[in-house]
């Protein structure tokens, strides 16, 4: 913490959340003095940790902010490189909206759209360079329309730029999670960010990766007493006898006629994929959501929901880090975050590149 609080590489974080991005910045070795989001419950997190001591929050709309805001934070920590970071969200390109038609969508111009505003504060800011983090549908083709149009404001404020996608898994998050991110600087971008993660066919081709993490060794620990949550619990509830049937690692196909189930309950490709999907320890997790429904994994192979220190350590969260809020808006605070490992690898290449 003490070389951060020095750092002359400075951040400020847009659409914060619960911190994921923001702690990334930190880990890459550069100090965060500002952060902004809408949801109380997200500001109260991060003014709650240790880790943002030294910076301002602001519990606020965007729309409402202007460089004004931010000319005494910035005097006051006299960065030498600043860059902002943010993921503004856009409900209308996120894959778990797909399942309401294309027609139902207004992409770019959807008011839940805040990337205009993100680029606003960039142009009365004018930092040295800028990392904005998305959904990996963002680049579907139905969104050509709002990437070029973003493209071409990045262009027009006069950065050069990668658009890169990133699946967590690469980076040491013991997760699958695609993001897109889009890493911007005044001088050309050389390169991409270095994955330190690869699959056995990668780790073949390059010796220096390690194998994708496996989750027992983020969440093993919190499988004790000491860490029960009421919520985990499905006991006589709707599927819980399901559940204690599907193999770890297997969703609700495992107890469908494709899979060869003697008895078949469902029917495959009739339900959300990861309807009753159970982690299994000895791989990555898949995708945590910010609003599961009550029986949308990963649940734990020992046939219960995740608890909030399995999910934050699943997203990267520092083991001692707190979270504000009632146990659904924490889930939303925490699978709405970018991993920590993975803003870290982010934030590390902008940097070389400014």
């Amino acid at each position: 913490m003490e070389q951060i609080i020095d750092s002359k590489i400075q951040t400020i974080g847009f659409f914060s959340g619960a911190g994921g991005l923001d702690i990334g910045s930190q880990l890459a070795g550069s100090k965060v003095i500002s952060s902004l989001d809408f949801d109380r419950d997200s500001v109260a997190t991060m003014k709650r940790n240790g880790y943002f001591s030294h910076s301002s929050h602001f519990h606020k709309d965007i729309k409402e902010m202007s460089a004004v805001d931010y000319s005494k934070i910035i005097k006051a920590h006299n960065p030498e490189k600043l860059i902002l970071v943010g993921g503004p969200p856009c409900q209308p390109f996120s894959k778990a909206g797909y399942w309401v038609t294309h027609k139902n969508r207004l992409g770019s111009e959807d008011p839940r759209n805040m990337i205009g505003n993100y680029l606003r504060m960039i142009e009365e800011l004018n930092p040295d360079g800028f990392i904005l983090e998305n959904v990996e549908s963002l680049l579907h083709p139905k969104n050509k329309q709002a990437v070029q149009n973003l493209e071409e404001a990045i262009d027009k404020l006069g950065y050069k730029y990668i658009v890169y996608r990133a699946n967590a898994l690469d980076f040491g998050v013991p997760q699958k999670r695609k993001r897109v991110f889009f890493i911007a600087s005044r001088k050309e971008i050389v390169g991409e960010p270095i994955k330190t993660h690869g699959s056995d066919k990668e780790i073949l081709l390059n010796s220096q990766l390690k194998p994708y993490e496996r989750v027992i060794d983020w969440i093993g620990k919190f499988d004790d007493d000491k860490y029960f949550e009421p919520a985990e619990l499905t006991t006589g509830k709707t599927y819980d006898e399901e559940l204690k049937q599907i193999p770890p690692g297997k969703n609700y196909f495992a107890l469908t006629e494709r899979d060869g189930h003697p008895n078949p309950k469902f029917e495959a490709n009739k339900r959300f994929w990861s309807f009753l999907l159970k982690l299994h320890p000895n791989l990555p997790s898949w995708t945590i959501a910010a609003q599961p429904g009550p029986w949308v994994g990963p649940f734990h192979w020992n046939n219960r929901r995740l608890r909030v220190p399995e999910i934050a350590a699943l997203q990267t969260f520092p083991e001692d880090y707190h979270f504000v809020g009632t146990r659904r808006s924490v889930q939303k605070q925490i699978g709405n975050a970018v991993p920590s490992l993975l803003g870290e690898a982010i934030v590390k290449h902008l940097i070389s590149n400014i």
